[in-house]
């Protein structure tokens, strides 16, 4: 398989409070990705996990430039997204879905126009898009629910519609933070079957954010184990199991 993502040294830094100094006076900035380079392989489900702090968040909103690293690479379907400019970024970014860990539906549009509008950014063909919001409902088991408000729905149900619209302009890449912390076992592995057909169907390359070990087990074929914004290492996860050797990659594997 070809590789799908290619991050070359990517780093990123903010700066954390301008009332705290270094002993030149100078504000002190926090590291929150270390240079970091990683491969995710087209059709891939690969996990970013480690525990709170390590740079999951940062480093998946790098993938999009969301977050534009400080140095290095972003290289998509063989596309290097930090040499672009902003009107070809925004038209690469199609090729790129986001699910969000708090949803991020529009609480005053219909299930279905939450859907729909990704399409119209894109400039899908407006013939189109009820045909096509409607195959992306139907994919997320939702069909019923598109004249709905996101009011009238249940976390489980508004995070398909995340995916619904995710999906909605068919990429090629689809990242996912930590999509399902707010979400009780039982429809937590629910979304997870619908991430997992949405990955075989479709082709879809998956990039999920967790620190929830049980997702890592059940969807992912590789995870980046990362701490205080380092890389420790990728481990293979064969039949549920996660293959870490690093210290605190063990750790993070048998936490729980």
């Amino acid at each position: 398989m070809s590789d799908m993502i290619v991050l070359n040294d990517v780093t990123k830094s903010f700066l954390s409070d301008r009332s705290i100094k270094d002993k030149n006076g100078k504000p002190h900035w926090f590291t929150a990705v270390e240079p970091t380079s990683l491969t995710v392989q087209q059709g891939e489900i690969f996990g970013l996990m480690g525990y709170s702090g390590a740079g999951k968040s940062t480093l998946l909103r790098l993938i999009n430039l969301l977050e534009r690293p400080d140095s290095g690479q972003v290289i998509i379907d063989g596309t290097d997204l930090t040499s672009l400019s902003a009107s070809d970024l925004r038209i690469a970014r199609h090729n790129i879905g986001m699910i969000f860990q708090q949803f991020n539906l529009m609480s005053n549009r219909t299930v279905f126009d939450n859907v729909a509008f990704n399409l119209t950014v894109a400039g899908y063909p407006r013939a189109d898009i009820h045909k096509r919001v409607m195959d992306c409902l139907e994919i997320v088991d939702l069909t019923d629910r598109a004249s709905h408000y996101p009011a009238q729905l249940s976390g489980g149900q508004k995070q398909r519609v995340g995916i619904a619209r995710a999906i909605a302009p068919s990429p090629k890449v689809l990242l996912a933070d930590e999509p399902t912390s707010a979400l009780d076992p039982a429809t937590t592995r629910s979304l997870l079957t619908c991430l997992r057909d949405i990955n075989e169907q479709l082709g879809v390359t998956i990039v999920i954010v967790t620190h929830e070990m049980s997702v890592i087990r059940r969807l992912c074929d590789r995870a980046a184990l990362l701490h205080q914004g380092q890389l420790l290492e990728v481990a293979d996860i064969r039949d549920g199991l996660i293959q870490a050797t690093t210290p605190i990659g063990k750790g993070l594997v048998h936490e729980d």
